[in-house]
């Protein structure tokens, strides 16, 4: 499924919450609240990455992995909508940026000649 397909599924998500939240709240989510949404999901994916890693004991560990790993994509492609974002071209300059930088740091066998991306790498 290429990017184009996962954004309109995950639109189509977002209206029939939309359409829930209408129903049984009579508003929508904000943007801030899909916001508070996605750290929740994040906070739930790294719970399940420790239980990967053997930290934690969480059964059904790896289903639900699958499934936070989904709610979070689903979250950065309604957020990307909700900013008008392109994430494909967001997505391909920095993977260019990024690669950019590395090669430099390899290349020179200094780290301090190219500035850390805001990732701390």
């Amino acid at each position: 499924m290429a990017l184009d397909e996962f954004r309109k599924r995950a639109e189509r998500v977002r209206d029939l919450y939309d359409r829930l939240n209408l129903y049984e709240r009579g508003r929508v989510w904000t943007d801030e609240e899909f916001m508070l949404g996605f750290i929740g999901d994040v906070g739930d994916l790294a719970k399940l990455v420790m239980a990967a890693e053997g930290a934690r004991e969480v059964p059904g560990a790896r289903a639900a992995l699958e499934h936070e790993l989904a709610d979070c994509l689903w979250s950065v492609l309604i957020l990307a909508d909700r900013y008008g974002i392109d994430l494909r071209r967001a997505f391909h300059r920095t993977m260019t940026e990024l690669e950019t930088a590395i090669n430099t740091r390899l290349a020179t066998g200094r780290s301090d000649e190219v500035k850390d991306d805001e990732h701390g790498r």
